[in-house]
């Protein structure tokens, strides 16, 4: 593989774990012949952007440019990339390259890669040596395969975090083939669960919200839930014992999960695509009594995401946002610890320009 050209290009991250973010340079490599350049427009915030500027989670690299919910315009594009041209709008999730050969990538299943994915930020850089830089940026060279189709009709600022908050909670309730007759749980609404509100609502499905806060309540119905349950209430959960289908949970504090096992019937699953620190106790006659299952989801593949982001295209689903200039990540960051987003912060990237 002859070497890429570099070029520099402005970006916002972070030098250390304790710094907090702020302007830098970074290293792009000019399009390999497979290769599209992207001029980023919106990057969505994600809590993953967080936990890896400030190493919470282990193995961050520094300086980290954190990003990877992008919606941007292509500026150019490699001799031998058939599938975008200059002046589409496309975008970029979590993922920018994979091994592409183990059973998995076969599969389409990119992200449980063998081999491990390639994120899109703090990922090994096959091309630099060095690692992957992500949207807080002015632009971004990813192979065509790994980047994606927008439909037109979307407001592409809210589109930005269907790049991961939209994947995350779309891949397993399609995977458990979530629909019509179905009775759907989303524990915790905030920038997962409101997707998984709406997408479960969208599949016709009968969307129960839990909650720990009544004021959600009004917000929750907006959004599609049919009924809301505030979990604190022992009297309410006892009304759904032993009557969901699929509940899909969203919370990455600490909570009592044998309490949502519970409310599955037979041959329920519930599954976690949120992360606690700590492990659940989930108890093993919750499961074994009523063959319930306790499982857990990533992102999806890039054409299980494709396919999500043409089914939004066709039901007019985006993310309910929040939109900040470049210099008020910081503070959007303190914010997004304290639950006080409704319900993902969008950057808007030409504010990085100026």
């Amino acid at each position: 593989m002859k070497d890429p050209v570099i070029f520099t290009t402005k970006a916002f991250g972070a030098q250390t774990k304790s710094s907090p973010l702020a302007a830098t340079t970074i290293e792009r490599r000019t399009p390999t012949p497979h290769d599209v350049q992207i001029e980023i427009l919106y990057c969505g915030v994600c809590h993953s952007d967080l936990h890896t500027v400030r190493d919470e989670w282990g193995g961050t690299v520094y300086p980290c440019v954190p990003g990877h919910e992008i919606v941007g315009r292509v500026t150019k594009v490699g001799s031998d990339v058939t599938k975008f041209k200059p002046g589409d709008i496309a975008a970029v999730g979590c993922m920018v390259d994979s091994c592409r050969s183990c059973p998995s990538c076969r599969e389409g299943l990119e992200q449980f890669c063998e081999a491990g994915m390639i994120q899109t930020y703090n990922s090994p850089d096959k091309y630099s040596g060095g690692v992957t830089y992500g949207g807080y940026s002015e632009n971004i060279v990813v192979s065509e395969d790994f980047v994606l189709r927008v439909p037109e009709n979307l407001e592409l600022a809210a589109v930005a975090p269907l790049l991961c908050a939209g994947i995350t909670t779309y891949s397993p309730l399609r995977h458990w083939k979530v629909g019509k007759g179905q009775k759907v749980g989303i524990v915790g609404l905030g920038g997962l669960g409101h997707m998984g509100v709406k997408f479960a609502s969208a599949f016709g499905a009968h969307v129960v919200l839990f909650t720990t806060s009544p004021g959600k309540t009004k917000d929750a119905l907006r959004l599609g839930a049919h009924e809301v349950v505030i979990s604190k209430n022992p009297d309410e959960m006892k009304k759904h014992l032993n009557s969901f289908d699929f509940i899909l949970d969203a919370v990455s504090a600490d909570h009592d999960i044998n309490a949502y096992l519970e409310l599955l019937k037979r041959d329920g699953t519930l599954t976690l695509i949120g992360a606690p620190q700590k492990p659940l106790g989930a108890s093993a006659f919750n499961l074994i009594f009523k063959r319930r299952q306790f499982a857990g989801s990533l992102i999806g593949g890039i054409a299980e995401t494709q396919e999500m982001l043409d089914f939004c295209g066709q039901h007019g689903i985006t993310s309910d946002i929040e939109m900040i200039k470049i210099d008020q990540i910081n503070e959007a960051y303190e914010r997004m610890l304290k639950s006080d987003v409704k319900y993902r912060f969008v950057i808007d990237m030409a504010s990085l320009k100026k």
